[in-house]
């Protein structure tokens, strides 16, 4: 066989190899095929654009339902926990990008929750304990909105707590650092970064069930998750500040990260 021949025939398997491993690993999951190809495409931008470190092994217990709990830096922060796992991952998006005709078949095909910017949501929190109870992964971001200051992580509200307890679903920490954000949720994908993820051990609530209306309690264990967060990015010292439940961001305090953010940047230049 000419050597041309065999050169292209390497080729074309060097570049079938990736979509062959995908195809034999989605077949496995319990990705459907749409949830699949987003997967696979997902893949690809954690990989090769934000090039992110993921855990080679997940934590023991991971592989039932849990619901993660995480910081918040990014609009694509669920791509990077989605990726991790060959089951579906359900997270709280607003629910003005559910009804939006450009995001509404990705977040409908993801199997998003629903939340209502105007305050609590209890038919979000309702779905979210359906989805844990069956054993699905729950990914929650307790600040309630991407952390664009300094801070490692922003006054946090206790309602993964709640899910979880009412659930009977252990609890796992995650951290993300890197991850890029532009003040828009389209502009990750045009910012190269370098991103690097951690998973703590999984916590047992099982101690602590039906304990859910013990307002001390459920402070105590966010605290405990938040400071499992904080050591896993290397800051032991940190001290998690509360929110409160019903707590929501004003468009001035948005709009002051921006602006914190943007000097920042200027500055770094």
């Amino acid at each position: 066989m000419p050597h041309e021949t065999l050169a292209i025939l390497f080729f074309v398997a060097c570049l079938a190899a990736p979509f062959i491993w995908a195809s034999i690993a989605l077949s496995r999951s319990q990705l459907t095929l749409p949830q699949g190809i987003l997967w696979f495409a997902a893949l690809l931008f954690v990989r090769l654009l934000w090039r992110a470190q993921l855990p080679r092994k997940m934590p023991a217990g991971s592989e039932k339902g849990a619901v993660v709990i995480c910081n918040h830096r990014s609009s694509i922060d669920p791509f990077f926990l989605q990726v991790c796992f060959d089951r579906p991952m359900h997270w709280m998006v607003a629910r003005e990008y559910c009804e939006h005709p450009a995001f509404r078949w990705f977040l409908r095909t993801c199997e998003v929750i629903p939340v209502s910017r105007s305050g609590s949501d209890m038919a979000a929190t309702r779905a979210a304990i359906r989805y844990a109870e069956r054993g699905d992964l729950i990914s929650m971001f307790p600040e309630g909105r991407i952390n664009m200051t300094e801070q490692l992580m922003l006054p946090v509200r206790p309602g993964a707590i709640m899910v979880a307890m009412r659930a009977r679903a252990p609890l796992l920490p995650c951290y993300i650092a890197g991850a890029p954000f532009g003040g828009t949720p389209s502009s990750p994908f045009f910012m190269p970064a370098r991103v690097r993820m951690q998973f703590g051990e999984v916590i047992d609530l099982s101690p602590y069930y039906d304990r859910e209306q013990n307002d001390a309690l459920v402070k105590e264990l966010m605290t405990r998750v938040v400071k499992e967060i904080a050591r896993l990015a290397g800051q032991d010292n940190f001290e998690p500040a509360f929110a409160g439940r019903r707590w929501k961001p004003t468009d001035a305090e948005v709009q002051a990260d921006l602006d914190a953010r943007d000097r920042r940047g200027r500055g770094a230049v």
